[in-house]
């Protein structure tokens, strides 16, 4: 019986360890509405849950650009490579994003998406604490890309996430 039960949890290993990044991940890149949770999930964890480079690398395109704009409108622009590294050398926290509204446009095989969310520290935790994105996609090969995306969190400054949730 042990020695039935070892083959078994090795073949599983085995195929979920032998899987492509194909094969893995597909399920987040077949449409609009799958990327945009997979957007937020590989962000969100627990301070004990492993980072997904793999799984964030997947969705976006080779030469995607990630632009975070401060409550002045500064720009820093950064690489998902610099992005993660960043992330690999600080220590991992607990750090949720949550959606909570979008808008979409899509013409062709280009989708601009428009995405406000809120951040907690703590699943439970009731916050204020939110930003807007834009993000960019186009459809190639069967699959979703993720181009670029720009952020800008809500501030005493600038209420876009309040002006961007009462928008029709």
């Amino acid at each position: 019986m042990k020695n039935i039960l070892l083959a078994i949890a090795l073949m599983i290993c085995s195929s979920i360890l032998g899987q492509t990044t194909d094969e893995k991940y597909s399920e987040d890149v077949k449409s609009v509405d799958a990327i945009m949770k997979a957007y937020y999930d590989v962000a969100s964890g627990s301070s004990s849950d492993p980072w997904e480079f793999e799984r964030d690398t997947y969705m976006h395109s080779k030469n995607a650009h990630i632009i975070f704009l401060d409550e002045n409108g500064r720009v820093e622009l950064v690489t998902l490579e610099a992005l993660q590294n960043e992330l690999r050398m600080s220590e991992r926290k607990y750090f949720y994003e949550k959606e909570l509204k979008r808008n979409v446009s899509q013409f062709g095989n280009i989708v601009q998406v428009w995405s406000a969310y809120e951040v907690r520290y703590k699943p439970e935790t009731i916050t204020n604490n939110r930003g807007l994105a834009s993000i960019q996609l186009h459809y190639e090969k069967g699959r979703w890309w993720i181009d670029s995306w720009t952020n800008q969190m809500e501030s005493d400054k600038n209420s876009l996430v309040t002006a961007f949730l009462m928008k029709e």
